[in-house]
């Protein structure tokens, strides 16, 4: 498993499981079959209500807890909850996460910040990261933190290459871990000749490809699913690398555009909604 150094000097594998969108018995198997694969990443988050589904999953794996890279994210009604993190712990059902994230710039985001900073500080976080802070977000947390974030997770494909934030997170050396890795299942991108080109001369398929170049942009990268198969596929690319020249070509496909555009009214719905979590 390739890995990528992290700004406290921590590692995390360049490819991991997403659970976004899965139940909790999918998200369980997902997790459980992925370890066994050969995974060492695994990414939930409170608004996926499927932690302890995760944490069952890691347990059934039959994976050591110390080999496994968990990150989970505290959604903005657990901001100013003090206990947040610690019941999140509960419900995965560990003492620590590798990585924990807020998971978005809505409601009193700059405590649910110092939440992770003091989890940082306790041990029960050995890296911190923000999801979805972009623009103004991440110039206004950049004033106010007092440990920088290790991670942040934003939509990432080839058609949107986060090049103006990369050159903030570049700055602070914070890793980009990529969602939307493969543009949403758009066909259009999935089917850019030099994908199919380039899928042909390694013996892999256009999403291998793109998940691979992913990889060497030094982007982690989760992609998420249900399907035994495609998670092994998903894993199935480290050996192959593409060129300097092939990664300069998937380079003029960036159009700045993402398939995701949030409102500050979801911003507000955000904050109001509370997840309903899975049961004991």
């Amino acid at each position: 498993m390739e890995t990528i150094q992290l700004n406290n000097g921590n590692t995390c594998p360049a490819i991991g499981i997403g659970t976004f969108m899965l139940s909790p018995a999918d998200a369980q198997r997902s997790v459980r079959e992925a370890l066994k694969m050969g995974y060492r990443l695994v990414d939930t988050a409170n608004a996926y209500v499927n932690e302890r589904a995760v944490g069952r999953g890691l347990r059934d794996s039959g994976v050591r807890r110390e080999e496994v890279f968990l990150s989970t994210k505290l959604w903005p009604s657990e901001y100013e909850n003090p206990n947040a993190v610690d019941e999140t712990l509960a419900r995965l059902g560990v003492d620590a996460v590798d990585l924990l994230y807020i998971h978005q710039p809505a409601g009193n985001w700059l405590a649910g910040y110092r939440q992770l900073e003091k989890a940082y500080r306790e041990g029960k976080a050995k890296a911190i990261g923000i999801s979805n802070f972009e623009g103004r977000y991440i110039e206004e947390l950049q004033t106010k933190w007092d440990i920088v974030p290790q991670f942040i997770q934003v939509e990432a494909h080839p058609y949107f290459t986060q090049q103006e934030l990369r050159k903030t997170l570049d700055k602070h050396g914070i890793r980009l871990m990529s969602w939307y890795p493969l543009g949403h299942g758009d066909k259009s991108l999935l089917q850019e000749p030099v994908f199919a080109s380039l899928a042909e001369k390694y013996g892999k398929t256009p999403a291998q490809v793109i998940l691979r170049w992913h990889t060497q942009m030094g982007f982690a990268v989760i992609p998420g699913s249900k399907n035994v198969d495609h998670i092994r596929d998903n894993l199935n690319i480290l050996d192959f690398r593409l060129t300097d020249g092939e990664m300069a070509q998937i380079a003029k496909l960036d159009k700045g555009v993402r398939y995701y555009h949030r409102t500050d009214a979801q911003l507000a719905q955000f904050a109001s909604w509370q997840p309903a979590y899975e049961a004991e």
